[in-house]
């Protein structure tokens, strides 16, 4: 007989007592020592269940995007009129296709969108890393996840400071032989694109405090590090800035290594 539906018989009731149920064996409690199950692969559960929240945070994380995209569907000329101030002409932008001025609208909502729901991104990233941390490390860490939140706005805030002088700079090396024909998917793509980077370099000093926070730099380090990241930074601001300018590097060069310096003063304060 099969041993999972075998019927476990037991002696005959005592006289005055209420006779006993049969029971299957297969639903007997799992006592220590009896019934044990097989182990499972702990390693391939915990890889598995990684994939599985990882995939469900960023869903979370890409369907946050919705609201605000919609939102800035909604006010996309007003953004657009507000973002086409800083050029030194009152010439309209040129769309070369069909598609164009939809496109520059869906580009326009959905850079809208990302700074919108960018709260909700870095929670998610931050939910996702702050079990791998450790009580003390998590507790040390939790105060830069709002602080996040409004460097990566201040980001946002410098690159409209600076845009009037680098599209200045740009638009200026017009000659008498060389007209200007600017488009709107050019320019707005060097918007867009100035935009996110610069709230995304912002994010640099809560980078490094949060190594610290780890043990992995320290401000001595940093400190002794200091031509290294100067080059860095130069190289990094050179790669990431949109345009051939020279305001939109030498001004993100000159923001991360003023941040590098903060976040040099904030580890040292810290005790690290």
């Amino acid at each position: 007989m099969d041993p999972d539906v075998r019927m476990e018989t037991v002696a005959a009731p005592v006289a005055g007592s209420s006779p006993r149920r049969i029971r299957p064996r297969w639903l007997r409690l799992p006592l220590p020592g009896r019934n044990k199950p097989p182990e499972l692969d702990q390693a391939a559960m915990t890889l598995t269940g990684h994939l599985v929240e990882l995939r469900n945070r960023l869903v979370i994380a890409a369907f946050s995007l919705v609201p605000g995209t919609i939102i800035g569907f909604i006010f996309a000329n007003p953004i657009i009129h507000i973002l086409r101030a800083p050029l030194p002409t009152d010439k309209p932008l040129v769309a070369l296709s069909l598609t164009e001025p939809f496109m520059i609208q869906l580009q326009v909502a959905v850079t809208v969108g990302i700074i919108l729901a960018m709260p909700v991104i870095l929670y998610q990233f931050w939910a996702y890393v702050s079990p791998g941390l450790s009580p003390r490390e998590r507790s040390a860490a939790r105060p830069w996840v709002p602080a996040s939140m409004f460097f990566f706005a201040l980001g946002v805030g410098v690159a409209y400071f600076i845009l009037p002088y680098a599209s200045g700079f740009l638009y200026n090396f017009q000659t008498s032989d060389i007209t200007l024909m600017l488009t709107a998917d050019a320019y707005f793509g060097f918007v867009t694109t100035l935009f996110l980077a610069f709230g995304l370099v912002m994010e640099f000093p809560i980078f490094l405090v949060l190594l610290s926070k780890v043990g992995i730099v320290t401000s001595k380090r940093l400190e002794h590090s200091r031509r290294m990241a100067v080059l860095g930074i130069t190289i990094f601001s050179t790669l990431v800035t949109p345009g051939a300018d020279f305001v939109s590097p030498i001004a993100m060069a000159v923001v991360m290594y003023g941040l590098y310096e903060v976040s040099i003063v904030i580890i040292r304060i810290g005790g690290r």
